[in-house]
C-alpha cells in the first residue's frame, strides 16, 4: 500500500503552529475544529498514512488548559440525522463523542444545540442532557444569517443566544458532523465574552479543503464529494487573493462568514487580525503530503465512493438527485469514471460471467481477487474467505468451513430466527472461522490475515446488509455498492 502523507512530521508542525496561534491570545482561545478530532476516516482515505486521531493526539498535548463544547444543529436532531460510519443519530453520537473525550483526558461541560427555533425534539433532547447531569444551551436562528451583520452583532442577534459558561484558556469547538453551526457558536461567544469585558481570540483547525493545493486537486474535490449534502463549494479565496497576492483554497461557507467576522472583530478590538478566512485556519496539512500521486489515486477512489453511496442513500429514499448528480460531475471535473475503480469492474465483470451477485477487492499490491454467492455464503462473506486464503497462501479450493457447520447456522437463522435469507453474514463466516482456528492451522492463517484487507478496495453488485458494511468499515475497507436490492434471486432467498 502506498503511503502519501507523513504523519510524525503532521504531528510535530501542526502542534507548534496551534501553540504559536493560542500565545497572539493572552486570555481565551475559541478553537474551532472542523472535521473529526478523532475518528477522520476520510482524512486517512484520501491521505494515506494520516492516522484517524492524530488530531486528538496532537491536542492531547494542550488538555490541562483546554475544554471541550460539542455542538449539535436543532434541525439535526428534528431529522435523526445519521452518522454514516458509525450508522447512530447525532444525538446519540454526542454522547459517545463526549464519552470519548473524556476517556482521553478532555474537560466537556457543555452542549450547544444550534438553529434553535422552538423544536419540541430539541426541547426534549436538552431536557435529556440536563438530567446526565450535562450543560445544554441553545443558540438561536438569525434571520438573514450571515449577511444581516448589524443584527447579528446585536442583543437581538448573538446577544440573544444563551452564553456558555467555560473555565478554560482553550474552548475547542466540536461536532459530530458538517453543518452544525460550530463558527457561529465560536462568534458568538467572542461577542458574549466582549459584552463581559473578556479578550477572546478565534481559530480555524479545519483539514479541508487544503488551503495550499490546487482547486482541482483530487484531494479537494474528495472534501466537496464529501459534503454533497451541504451543498460546500470550493473556491479561491478572494480576501486572501486581494491582501497577499497569492492564490489560497477555502470554501464557500467560510467566505461567506468573513465580512461578519471582520465586523465582529474590529466592533471588539477596532482591528481584525485576520485579512482572510484562509488566515483564520491552523491547518498544515499541505505541509506534510509525502508522495501527491498516491494521494490523487485515493482521493479519486474517494469520490467514486462517495458517488456510489449517494446512489445507495437514493435508493433508500435517502437523499435526493441533487446529490448524485453534484457528485456526478465532481467526478468529471477529476476527469474519472467508476471504471477508474478497478475493485467495481471485476466485481461486474465477475457478475456478467456467472449471472450471480458479486464482489471483488483490490489487495495491496494490486491483486484482485473475486467472490460470487452460493448457497451456502453471500458475495461479502465469501470474498472475505477468498482473500484471506489467497493472503495466506492457501489454495483456493480449500475448504475453511465444512458445509456440515454452515447447514446447523442456516437452520437457525430460518426455522428459529425468522430470517428470509438463509446465507452468511461476513461477521457469522469470522465467528466461524474463529471457532474452528483453534483446531485448524489454516483457519488461523486466514484469521491472521485480516488486518492486511485495511486500505483495500471492495465493490458488491448488490447493496449489502447494514451488518456485512459495519464489517468491512470495522475492518478499514473502503465499500461500494451498486445501487441493487438482492431481490428473491433464487429460491430460499
Amino acid at each position: 500500500m502506498k503511503y502519501g502523507f507523513d504523519n510524525d512530521k503532521y504531528l510535530k508542525i501542526q502542534s507548534e503552529h496551534i501553540k504559536e496561534r493560542i500565545a497572539q491570545f493572552d486570555n481565551k482561545l475559541y478553537l474551532e475544529l472542523g472535521g473529526k478530532l478523532f475518528d477522520d476516516f476520510h482524512a486517512s482515505r484520501v491521505l494515506p498514512g494520516f492516522q484517524p486521531d492524530s488530531k486528538l493526539r496532537m491536542l492531547q498535548q494542550l488538555s490541562d488548559s483546554a475544554e471541550i463544547v460539542i455542538v449539535i444543529s436543532a434541525i439535526d436532531i428534528e431529522k435523526n440525522k445519521v452518522r454514516q460510519d458509525y450508522g447512530i443519530t447525532y444525538d446519540m453520537d454526542v454522547l459517545r463523542l463526549r464519552s470519548e473525550f473524556m476517556n482521553c483526558g478532555f474537560l466537556v461541560n457543555s452542549v450547544v444545540i444550534t438553529h434553535y427555533n422552538g423544536q419540541s425534539s430539541a426541547d426534549n433532547y436538552r431536557s435529556r442532557l440536563e438530567r446526565m447531569g450535562i450543560k445544554a444551551y441553545y443558540h438561536y436562528t438569525i434571520e438573514d444569517y450571515p449577511n444581516n451583520v448589524a443584527l447579528i452583532d446585536s442583543g437581538e442577534g448573538f446577544g440573544r443566544n444563551d452564553y456558555v459558561e467555560t473555565t478554560r484558556p482553550l474552548v475547542i469547538v466540536t461536532a459530530p458532523g458538517p453543518g452544525s453551526g460550530k463558527m457561529a457558536v465560536c462568534l458568538s461567544q467572542l461577542y458574549q465574552e466582549h459584552q463581559r469585558g473578556v479578550k477572546a481570540g478565534y481559530a480555524k483547525f479545519e483539514t479541508f479543503p487544503v488551503w495550499n493545493l490546487p482547486l482541482k486537486h483530487p484531494v479537494n474535490i474528495a472534501y466537496e464529494a464529501a459534503t454533497a449534502d451541504l451543498n460546500d463549494v470550493n473556491m479561491i479565496d478572494p480576501f486572501h487573493l486581494e491582501a497577499y497576492g497569492k492564490i489560497a483554497i477555502n470554501y464557500n461557507r467560510d467566505i461567506e462568514i468573513f465580512p461578519v467576522l471582520n465586523a465582529l472583530f474590529e466592533g471588539i478590538d477596532g482591528d481584525n487580525p485576520y485579512k482572510s478566512p484562509t488566515d483564520m485556519g491552523v491547518n498544515m496539512v499541505g505541509f506534510c503530503m509525502s508522495n501527491d500521486d498516491a494521494c490523487c489515486d485515493a482521493a479519486r477512489d474517494e469520490i467514486i465512493r462517495r458517488y456510489y453511496t449517494a446512489l445507495n442513500k437514493l435508493a433508500d429514499g435517502a437523499c435526493n438527485d441533487s446529490e448524485v448528480n453534484k457528485i456526478s460531475l465532481l467526478m468529471k471535473q477529476a476527469k474519472i469514471t467508476t471504471e477508474y475503480r478497478r475493485a467495481t469492474v471485476a466485481a461486474k465483470a465477475r457478475q456478467e460471467l456467472c449471472e450471480k451477485p458479486s464482489s471483488a477487492i483490490e489487495l495491496a499490491d494490486g491483486t484482485i481477487i473475486t467472490a460470487e454467492t452460493s448457497s451456502l455464503l453471500g458475495p461479502s462473506a465469501a470474498l472475505i474467505l477468498n482473500a484471506t486464503k489467497h493472503l495466506a497462501g492457501i489454495p483456493h479450493d480449500v475448504k475453511l468451513i465444512p458445509e456440515s457447520m454452515i447447514e446447523p447456522i442456516q437452520k437457525t437463522k430460518v426455522d428459529y430466527l425468522h430470517g428470509h435469507n438463509p446465507r452468511l453474514h461476513t461477521d457469522e463466516v469470522l465467528v466461524a472461522l474463529s471457532m474452528l482456528s483453534t483446531q485448524d492451522e489454516n483457519c488461523k492463517k486466514a484469521l491472521d490475515k485480516l488486518p492486511e484487507l485495511k486500505g483495500c478496495q471492495v465493490h458488491s453488485t448488490v447493496m449489502l446488509s447494514e451488518v456485512d458494511r459495519k464489517v468491512f468499515n470495522k475492518l478499514g475497507v473502503g465499500l461500494t455498492c451498486d445501487p441493487v436490492r438482492r431481490i428473491t434471486l433464487e429460491a430460499g432467498e
